[in-house]
């Protein structure tokens, strides 16, 4: 068995940045088991197998892996794979079918190996009750309890998805000073993913609104370049306690620059009375690189 894979560099016009994604093509005949093995191979922060759809009408079924596990749901795997997939087929709708619903994609082509995708979250944010300890979550970032909050908002786990605790710090020169220590992690973090989105506002930067880090160490992934879910999950957080009224708002974030793959990622979002009713993200892939696996025996 001989598969075709790409990899691409996601919420990013430029190769090399942002954060990588490996997609493999007509993976039908592959188990579970098998995926599982590939993406651990590829060794990414996730890897994208590409499946015929169910719905005569959509693009195609896409599973989404780890090295270590199974999602339903990920940002920049369905940016990338969006891009990907529109360029071949040279569509501007790109249905596909997720673990959390179907998803449709609108792709703008920029040249033949780049282009931009966005689409709206199959599931809104939540917010999930899970009491968190200011002191605790300051001494794991390596920062100090004044570190800890921005313009009212406060620690808590919000789920798209894919569930995270937002930890909102006071400028970007404490997200930039983030030192963890990682002994205490799933006590401060409880849960079965542990990941930990921190964020603060932006106003002295041109081009974007917040600034962001995901750390997911419990896993030994550590720090993610670009993290479409972890922002899915702050639109709730924005829309509850971000100071937005009614009406559409749409905000850039920047992540990765601290580790030197710096990404953006675009949130859109609608505010009716009150409430989160609509919300979306996207951002640019660019294609890297083509090959071919070779699963022969």
């Amino acid at each position: 068995m001989k598969l075709t894979y790409f990899i691409l560099d996601v919420f990013t016009r430029d190769r090399l940045s942002g954060n990588p994604l490996a997609v493999v093509l007509k993976a039908d005949e592959l188990s579970t088991t098998r995926m599982q093995a590939i993406a651990r191979e590829f060794n990414l922060s996730e890897t994208v197998f590409v499946n015929a759809p169910k719905g005569e009408r959509h693009t195609a079924a896409l599973r989404i892996f780890t090295p270590t596990s199974e999602l339903p749901f990920a940002g920049h795997p369905t940016v990338g794979a969006a891009v990907l997939l529109g360029l071949q087929h040279k569509q501007s709708a790109v249905r596909l079918e997720l673990g959390v619903g179907n998803v449709t994609a609108v792709m703008e082509r920029i040249d033949r190996r780049t282009g931009e995708a966005k689409f709206a979250l199959p599931q809104l944010p939540a917010r999930i009750e899970d009491p968190v300890v200011i002191a605790d979550v300051a001494r794991r970032l390596g920062l100090t309890e004044s570190d800890i909050g921005c313009d009212g908002m406060t620690p808590a786990l919000y789920s798209a998805g894919l569930p995270f605790y937002l930890v909102p710090v006071r400028d970007a020169r404490a997200l930039e000073a983030i030192t963890l220590e990682r002994r205490g992690w799933t006590d401060t973090f409880p849960g079965e993913r542990n990941s930990v989105y921190v964020f603060t506002k932006t106003p002295k930067e041109r081009g974007n609104d917040y600034a962001a880090r995901m750390f997911h160490v419990a896993h030994g992934a550590g720090e993610d370049a670009a993290t479409g879910s972890a922002a899915a999950a702050l639109v709730g957080m924005l829309a509850e306690h971000g100071g937005y009224g009614d009406g559409h708002h749409a905000i850039k974030i920047r992540q990765g620059r601290e580790m030197g793959r710096p990404s953006e990622i675009g949130v859109q979002f609608n505010i009716e009375g009150g409430q989160l009713k609509h919300a979306g993200i996207g951002g640019a892939a660019v294609i890297l690189a083509e090959g071919v696996l070779d699963l022969d025996d």
